[in-house]
């Protein structure tokens, strides 16, 4: 199942809304961090060392991920590289690109898109605290780069104080505000952290909700077509109270037309006949879930199934029903 999915589908196993602890993880990992150079002269012989740098960062990257499918499917057979092997090769082939970022920043210490891009290295190989550093030091040398801006409000919306993400979101999209990263970011973050945002912008629940749905919006006037972008708006209406059915349904269906695979099609089903069963459109619901036939889909299909059975049927006890069923998402 693809990253894309997996982040879509989550929404469906949990009761009711998401809880942040899921959510916080999406936003580092979903959202990419930045690496907006923001440089005068691609032709200058400084930027086009680091280019090189990067380049080697990224051949670095692709390796080690086509180690590990390799692994995996060695595994599958029986056989294959252990893991502490795999972890070590990874490590020794990440220290090589990490000392030539070291070298380069030596020669040019005042250079923001070195540290950018060492930074952006560091936080990819989960060297979190380091990678701060090397944002902070790209921000102080440049501003004015709203890349900067944006990964460490990524760090604070995942370490804290969330209060600094508001404003350092914010920040990134005074600089740029066409860029959709910043955007989505930043919608992500003050519905996640709705009650801080309640008190950081001193304004109530239903006002947070729109500010953030506003804000997913403006990213999707400028992306119309990204599917994630599109899904991850459709479910922030989970956490409204009453849900919004109207709009929700018309989300997820614009979704819908995003949607690029069977298998995200077939999870948006889940999600309006998730909305439909709750909302009394038992036919619609029942017509979705129909239309839903991966494998892949089955339990939440089921755990579905069971609830509108229960919806239309209420007080008997379907044939199909399990022990379980107070865990199914409403």
């Amino acid at each position: 199942m693809n990253l894309i999915l997996a982040h879509l589908l989550t929404w469906l196993l949990t009761t009711n809304d998401p809880s942040p602890s899921i959510h916080i993880a999406a936003l580092v990992e979903a959202h990419a961090v930045a690496k907006e150079l923001r440089v005068a002269n691609t032709n200058d012989p400084i930027y086009k060392e680091l280019r090189l740098i990067m380049i080697q960062d990224d051949r670095a990257n692709d390796e080690v991920n086509t180690w590990a499918k390799e692994a995996e499917a060695f595994a599958k057979q029986g056989a294959g590289t252990s893991q502490a092997s795999l972890q070590l090769r990874a490590e020794q082939r990440f220290k090589e690109v990490e000392q030539l970022y070291k070298n380069y920043l030596e020669k040019h210490p005042k250079y923001a898109p070195g540290h950018l891009a060492y930074g952006s290295f560091l936080y990819d190989i989960h060297e979190e605290i380091p990678a701060v550093k090397a944002w902070e030091k790209a921000r102080e040398l440049d501003p004015l780069n709203p890349a900067s801006w944006n990964n460490l409000a990524n760090h604070y919306g995942h370490r804290g104080p969330v209060t600094n993400s508001f404003l350092y979101y914010a920040k990134a999209i005074e600089l740029n505000p066409t860029e959709v990263v910043y955007l989505h970011n930043l919608a992500t973050c003050v519905y996640l952290f709705r009650k801080e945002a309640q008190a950081f912008y001193k304004i109530t629940e239903s006002e947070v909700f729109e500010k953030s749905l506003k804000l997913y919006r403006q990213a999707m006037e400028i992306t119309p077509h990204d599917f994630v972008l599109a899904s991850d708006y459709a479910q922030s209406f989970y956490g409204i109270r009453p849900m919004r059915v109207i709009d929700a349904l018309k989300a997820w269906n614009q979704a819908l037309t995003l949607a690029k695979t069977a298998l995200e099609r077939e999870g948006i089903y889940l999600h309006l006949a998730r909305i439909e069963l709750n909302s009394g459109q038992f036919l619609e619901a029942r017509s979705h879930l129909n239309l839903s036939t991966n494998a892949e889909l089955n339990e939440l299909k089921q755990r579905l199934i069971r609830n509108l059975d229960r919806k239309e049927h209420p007080g008997s006890n379907p044939s199909n029903s399990q022990p379980n069923e107070k865990s199914d998402p409403e």
